[in-house]
């Protein structure tokens, strides 16, 4: 991977992007962004747009040139303070997927909205979910697998007072693990899932933007990066910037499970290989032609493809997207990991620069105004 490019990787991942709280991290997506794009904005609850505009789209508006939107989601799952007990000790509902079994004795990151009596803010404040140590456990029974409601977070106040002077109901918290290289091909962090439809979105357009500079008519096409919000609570914004940016289609990044891991069965949830290759969904959602595009994308570039069954949901922003304005047509192109909603989730560079690189050969093959209805 290009060093620059693995650097924003980092720097993406890294910083703090809970749904409904993506500023800081979306601040740094358009930084990265802005030297591609022809212009660059962001809607009320955050989403944003890179858009790279060839001649076609100054076209009178029924002879522009279609748009092609190329999805990541922003956000990532996390905490937040929901009671503080009269000890100081917090407690703390979920922000998308949490899987209790994983978070006993973590470290996490509160953003604090308070500020001091000099009006200065408290800023970030460091907690660990409490892990009573094993020693002090009464052990006669059956292990039980606790809820979040009975997990606390110790903070390090000695009761309500001290801990109220830190933290407010409201407060969101993510965990402290962060971006590392544990190969050259093979990284771990929290928040794969899914600052990497981000990345992808800005790769592919800095990819294009490569080939325009080379061929003013390489890129036909208005091609359109978008960091989407709160998808991991509902698919909020995906559903806002279908109805707002309004592309002709839609190409959406995420994560899909690698399943070559121990104990998951391949008759029952497939067989995905870590660094095999992106994930290509295949599916009611998807459109067939897409689908069939974005298969000889990579063929073109020699890039190998997993086809995944997804004959239901697919738990992607692509479920909000290709139901919006009667029907936007769409196709899913995954990044396999392993450990998924976890602080260890694992993935490939190599997976992840293809998706780029697949998705950039899928807007230089289109005219500027391909339609993908089909005649029946």
């Amino acid at each position: 991977m290009r060093s620059e490019s693995l650097e924003f990787l980092k720097r993406l991942l890294n910083t703090p992007s809970p749904s409904g709280h993506e500023a800081a991290g979306q601040r740094v997506w358009l930084d990265y962004v802005r030297p591609f794009a022809t212009r660059t904005w962001n809607d009320a609850y955050g989403n944003c747009f890179a858009s790279l505009e060839p001649e076609a789209w100054s076209a009178p508006a029924g002879e522009r040139a279609i748009t092609v939107a190329i999805c990541g989601h922003a956000d990532e799952i996390g905490l937040m303070v929901n009671h503080i007990d009269e000890k100081g000790f917090v407690y703390c509902r979920a922000i998308g997927g949490i899987d209790t079994t994983s978070i006993v004795g973590k470290r996490l990151r509160f953003a604090s909205s308070v500020t001091t009596p000099e009006g200065t803010p408290v800023g970030e404040v460091i907690g660990v979910i409490g892990a009573t140590a094993i020693h002090l456990q009464d052990r006669s029974g059956e292990p039980k697998v606790r809820k979040l409601h009975e997990l606390f977070i110790d903070i390090g106040a000695s009761d309500a007072e001290s801990a109220k002077k830190r933290l407010r109901i409201g407060d969101p918290a993510v965990f402290c693990d962060s971006f590392q290289q544990i190969t050259e091909d093979i990284v771990i962090s929290r928040a794969l899932d899914n600052r990497i439809g981000t990345f992808a979105a800005a790769e592919a357009l800095r990819l294009c933007r490569e080939r325009l500079t080379q061929d003013p008519e390489a890129i036909k096409v208005r091609v359109v990066a978008v960091s989407t919000v709160q998808e991991e609570i509902g698919l909020h914004g995906a559903a806002m910037i279908a109805d707002s940016l309004r592309p002709d289609v839609c190409l959406v990044t995420d994560v899909g499970h690698a399943t070559d891991s121990p104990g998951i069965l391949s008759a029952q949830h497939g067989l995905f290989k870590l660094g095999g290759g992106p994930k290509l969904a295949v599916g009611a959602q998807m459109h067939p032609e897409i689908v069939q595009r974005l298969e000889a994308a990579a063929e073109s570039q020699s890039i190998p493809i997993q086809r995944a069954a997804v004959p239901g949901s697919s738990g992607t922003d692509t479920d909000a997207i290709f139901l919006a304005r009667g029907g936007i047509p769409c196709g899913l192109l995954s990044l396999p990991i392993r450990y998924m909603h976890t602080t260890v989730e694992m993935g490939s560079l190599r997976d992840l620069r293809q998706i780029s690189e697949v998705f950039a050969g899928f807007a230089a093959a289109l005219g500027s105004h391909t339609t993908f209805v089909p005649r029946l």
